[in-house]
């Protein structure tokens, strides 16, 4: 079952969506985006619609079927989102794997809520977050999530697909 997506959400690698172009039936397709973020679409060939919000990807469309369409309409909808998930180890009540949900960011405070939250010894001062990015290069970030939900002025921390929180107990 589909979620409405906002016009904030960018489309990524394995999501389906459904694309119709008005009066124009025969282009009406169902397709995943690969891993580049690209589809192939009839008379067209490949179009990179990855990273573009829903209004970005139809324009792309649009402009790419101007050259055979007179005033080409399209409007894309999404079938099924990518799976995107997060792993929190460590001090929580639930380790384990979670997906993120399809709208908008999450934050680490949120993610450590969706595993339970802290265990009796967890040591919410010191939180390691492991993010592998697209070149395959790892970054480490500490971060303090006690202080987190102690100060408003602090921005939330987002998390990416792939994210593993590691939330280290207290020494005694």
């Amino acid at each position: 079952m589909s979620k409405p997506a906002s016009n904030a959400y960018r489309l990524c690698g394995n999501d389906l969506v459904q694309i119709r172009v008005f009066q124009e039936d025969e282009l009406d397709t169902s397709v995943r985006i690969a891993k580049d973020g690209s589809i192939t679409f009839p008379m067209i060939g490949s179009v990179c619609i990855g990273g573009k919000t829903l209004p970005e990807a139809c324009l792309a469309l649009e402009t790419a079927l101007r050259t055979f369409c007179k005033s080409p309409q399209v409007v894309i909808r999404i079938v099924e989102y990518n799976k995107r998930r997060f792993t929190v180890l460590g001090q929580v009540n639930r380790p384990g794997t979670f997906e993120m949900p399809d709208e908008g960011p999450l934050s680490l405070l949120e993610a450590i809520g969706m595993a339970g939250g802290y265990s009796r010894i967890a040591n919410p001062s010191k939180v390691t977050l492991k993010r592998t990015s697209s070149d395959g290069s790892e970054q480490i970030f500490r971060l303090d999530a006690k202080r987190m939900a102690r100060e408003s002025s602090i921005a939330p921390f987002h998390l990416k697909t792939g994210d593993t929180i590691v939330v280290e107990e207290t020494l005694f």
